[in-house]
C-alpha cells in the first residue's frame, strides 16, 4: 500500500488541475480506491438562495441514477439546523436510521456504509462529502481519518466550482441584459452608428466626441423619447471606460424607501428583509459608467448623498460605517427643467452645478425632420424582424405624413407608430396612414410656429398649448387603446413604447392614467 501522504498530494493535484469538480472527483475516486473499499464519491453543495442542497459531482458517474441530480429544498427551520452542523466526519453503518442534520444531507437510495464530512469553513458547511462503501464491505476508523484529511482539497474544489458556475450565471445574465437592451434600442450591435449622427444630431455628437474621454459628469437634457440613453451609451463606448460596465438606473422607477439601498447598497441585517449584503449601483459600475436616467425624480435626501459620492468618490452602504471607494463616471439625464426645479427648491443647486459641467441638449424629432426617412426605414426593418413579417419600407406618401406629424413622443413614438403600421399591414406593407389616423386630428401640423417648436410644448386641436405631461398622457392613452389596456407582452403598451413595463406603470401613476379603463 502506498503511503497515504503521497496519495493526499495526488488528491491536491487533481483538485487543482481540473476546472470542473466532477472531473477532479472522477480522478480522485481512482486514487482512493487503492486505499479503502470505495464504491462511489458524492459531493453535495449547500445553497443559501434558495435554501437547498444539490449533488454537484458523483463518481463513477451513473447518468440514470436519481442520486446524480438530486436536489432537496429546505424550510427555514431545516436550513438553520443544517447550518448548525459543524461536527467532524462520521461513519454511518448500513441500515442505520438517520435523524437531524445528517438526515437532510443524504440523497435517497444510498445503500452500504457511508463516510460523511462537512465541507466549508468556520461560517458553517458549504457542502458535504460522501464516500459510499463498495458492495457489502465496511469502512474502518482509519478510513475516516483519511477522509478528514481530504476535507480541505475538496472544499477548495467545491469553492472553485461554485465560483465557476457563478461566473457563468453572471455571463448569461449580462448577455440577456445586452440582448434586452439591443431589442429596446432596436439595434443589432452596440457599436452601430447612431441614426442622424451626421445630420440632425451632428452638433450633439461633436460634443460627445469632445467630452467622451474625460471623466467629468455629463447632463443630457431633452424631451422624452429623444434618445438620451443612446447618447449616454455613446459617451461610454467612445470613452476610455468602454471596457468597464455600463449601468443604467431609472431614478423615477425606484420606490423612495429603496433608493439608498439601490444606489449605495446595504449590509446584511441593516433593515427588515436585508437577508444578504448587496452592492449598490455605484459599486456595480466601478471602473465604468453609471447612467442615471430621470435624475430629476431623485428625492432631495438622496440628492445629498449622491452629491457626496460625486465630490469624494466614496459610498457607504446602508447599515455600514465603512466607506467604499468607487471609480465611476456619472452621466445623468432628464426631460425636466432642472434650472426651474432649482429655483423652486425641488432640486439642489449644488448638485445642479456639479452635474451641469458639460450639458448636452438633444433636439426633439420635430426639429430634425431630415432624419425621419432614415429612422422610419430603420424601425421598419426592426419591426419586420420582431414580428416575423416580410420586410417593407415607407413610401414617399408615408414619409410626407411622418414629416408632417408633430411627434410629442419623439423617436420613441416614431418607433411605436412604425411597429403599429407593420402590424396593421400584416406583412403586405406599412399602413402608416392608419397608424397615424387616431392622432392626426390633434397633432399633425402645418409648419410649426415658434411656440409649437419649443421643447416640451404641443398644440391641442383647438390651438391651445399642451404641457409635456398632457402630451405624454395623451400618447400613452392612445397606445393603451391600441393594446386594449395590455401593458406587458410582445404586443403590450410597454413593448410598443419601448420602455420597461415597471417604468410605464410608474409614469401612468404619476400622470393619472388608469390602464384598466382601456380593457375590453
Amino acid at each position: 500500500m502506498q503511503p497515504f501522504r503521497r496519495i493526499l498530494l495526488e488528491v491536491w493535484r487533481e483538485a487543482c488541475r481540473h476546472i470542473e469538480i466532477d472531473e477532479s472527483t472522477l480522478a480522485i475516486v481512482r486514487l482512493l480506491a487503492t486505499q479503502m473499499p470505495l464504491g462511489r464519491i458524492l459531493v453535495r453543495r449547500i445553497d443559501a438562495e434558495p435554501a437547498s442542497i444539490v449533488t454537484v459531482a458523483a463518481a463513477p458517474p451513473e447518468p440514470h441514477s436519481p442520486i446524480a441530480e438530486h436536489r432537496r429544498s429546505f424550510s427555514a427551520e431545516e436550513f438553520h439546523r443544517l447550518l448548525g452542523w459543524t461536527r467532524s466526519g462520521r461513519i454511518l453503518r448500513r441500515g442505520k436510521r438517520l435523524t437531524g442534520a445528517l438526515g437532510l444531507v443524504l440523497p435517497p437510495d444510498v445503500g452500504g456504509d457511508l463516510l460523511v464530512v462537512p465541507l466549508g469553513g468556520a461560517g458553517g458547511p458549504k457542502g458535504v462529502l460522501l464516500l459510499v462503501a463498495q458492495g457489502d464491505r465496511e469502512f474502518e476508523d482509519s478510513h475516516l481519518e483519511m477522509l478528514e484529511s481530504l476535507r480541505e482539497p475538496f472544499s477548495v474544489a467545491l469553492e472553485n466550482d461554485q465560483r465557476l458556475h457563478e461566473m457563468a450565471r453572471l455571463r448569461e445574465a449580462a448577455e440577456a441584459e445586452r440582448g434586452a437592451l439591443l431589442r429596446r434600442l432596436g439595434r443589432t450591435d452596440l457599436g452601430e452608428t447612431i441614426v442622424g449622427e451626421q445630420t440632425g444630431l451632428r452638433q450633439v455628437m461633436e460634443r460627445v466626441e469632445l467630452v467622451a474621454h474625460s471623466d467629468v459628469p455629463v447632463l443630457i437634457l431633452g424631451e422624452t423619447g429623444t434618445g438620451k440613453e443612446l447618447v449616454a451609451r455613446a459617451l461610454h463606448v467612445r470613452g476610455s471606460r468602454h471596457q468597464g460596465p455600463f449601468i443604467r438606473v431609472n431614478c423615477g422607477a425606484i420606490p423612495s424607501e429603496l433608493i439608498d439601498s439601490q444606489l449605495f447598497g446595504h449590509e446584511k441585517g441593516s433593515f427588515t428583509g436585508a437577508e444578504q449584503s448587496r452592492q449598490g449601483w455605484f459599486e456595480r459600475a466601478d471602473g465604468g459608467t453609471l447612467f442615471l436616467d430621470e435624475i430629476g425624480e431623485l428625492p432631495l435626501e438622496a440628492q445629498v448623498r449622491f452629491l457626496r459620492v460625486l465630490q469624494d468618490g466614496f459610498v457607504e452602504r446602508v447599515g455600514s460605517a465603512h466607506p467604499i471607494h468607487v471609480d465611476v463616471r456619472v452621466v445623468a439625464a432628464t426631460h425636466r427643467d432642472l434650472a426651474m426645479m432649482v429655483r423652486e427648491r425641488r432640486f439642489r443647486e449644488d448638485l445642479w452645478y456639479r452635474l451641469a459641467v458639460f450639458p448636452l441638449l438633444l433636439p426633439p424629432l420635430r426639429e430634425r425632420t431630415e432624419d425621419i426617412r432614415e429612422l422610419a426605414n430603420h424601425f421598419a426593418e426592426r419591426a419586420a424582424a420582431r414580428f416575423s413579417l416580410s420586410p417593407a419600407h415607407p413610401d414617399e406618401e408615408d414619409i410626407r405624413l411622418l414629416q408632417s406629424y408633430d411627434w410629442p413622443g419623439n423617436i420613441r413614438e416614431l418607433g411605436a407608430v412604425i411597429d403599429r403600421a407593420a402590424i396593421l399591414g400584416n406583412g403586405k406593407g406599412l399602413e402608416v396612414a392608419k397608424a397615424l389616423g387616431s392622432m392626426n386630428s390633434r397633432e399633425v401640423r402645418t409648419p410649426p410656429s415658434s411656440t409649437a417648436s419649443s421643447p416640451g410644448v404641443n398644440a391641442s386641436p383647438h390651438g391651445e398649448v399642451l404641457s409635456l405631461d398632457e402630451a405624454m398622457r395623451a400618447h400613452i392613452e392612445t397606445v393603451l387603446k391600441l393594446t386594449e389596456g395590455r401593458i406587458e407582452g410582445r404586443r403590450g403598451a410597454a413593448a410598443l413604447l419601448r420602455i420597461n413595463p415597471h417604468t410605464l406603470r410608474a409614469r401612468m401613476r404619476k400622470l393619472g392614467v388608469d390602464w384598466s379603463s382601456f380593457r375590453r
